[in-house]
């Protein structure tokens, strides 16, 4: 028997959380820009039951706005972490010491006695959050130890670069989604060919028109 032993994060979910600060129109953007936003996110992905989940007894706006940072914080340490693996660059060692902090924080299982037997149990090292935030790094951490870090990537697109996980067979995507990015680049390029033939063209033309024109 179990208790509600949180299950692990998807990667895809976990690189998710990651891009959560993007680019938008050439911006960055914070999208957990509140807790109550930050939370409704990690209830929504999945990462957390409910609220609680994730506040624990925070209530009063100082260790609101602590846990809000708490999270950012976190997520901007496996961020730099992410891009420095993508460019095949140390990662700071801020932003190692923070992972691994957050890593520290996993919940603890273990067995408790029950009335026909034992059960399988867990208990929390710090508060709700640390938890959650080490199941957000866990799989992130997995595939980089586990000699997959040369899949951890940034997409092309220099309007998205979010970070993402290559799962492709052949492991050459660049972009994270073929159908968004990857197609607005295609475009990008079919419309730069056809800009570069016609100037050819027009300077073909002129020259030809210049050869023709008697000499005064």
């Amino acid at each position: 028997m179990s208790d509600h032993a949180h299950d692990a994060v998807p990667l895809d979910t976990a690189f998710d959380f990651l891009n959560t600060f993007e680019l938008e129109n050439g911006a960055l953007v914070e999208r957990l820009s509140s807790l109550d936003t930050a939370v409704a996110w990690l209830v929504d992905a999945g990462v957390a039951p409910d609220a609680t989940a994730v506040t624990g007894r925070a209530r009063s706006a100082a260790d609101r706005e602590k846990l809000l940072q708490r999270l950012i914080t976190t997520r901007t340490a496996l961020r730099d972490v992410a891009h420095a693996v993508a460019h095949e660059e140390a990662p700071p060692r801020s932003a190692i010491d923070e992972v691994n902090r957050a890593l520290a924080s996993r919940e603890r299982i273990e067995l408790v006695a029950a009335d026909d037997g034992v059960r399988l149990g867990h208990s929390h090292v710090g508060e709700p959050v640390d938890d959650v935030l080490a199941r957000i790094a866990e799989p992130i951490v997995r595939e980089i130890g586990n000699g997959h870090d040369d899949r951890i990537r940034i997409c092309a697109n220099d309007t998205c670069q979010w970070l993402f996980y290559d799962e492709s067979r052949a492991g050459r995507r660049r972009w994270c989604d073929m159908a968004t990015c990857g197609n607005r680049a295609k475009a990008q390029r079919h419309r730069e060919r056809q800009k570069d033939a016609a100037e050819t063209t027009e300077d073909a033309q002129q020259g030809a028109q210049e050869s023709a024109a008697p000499a005064s």
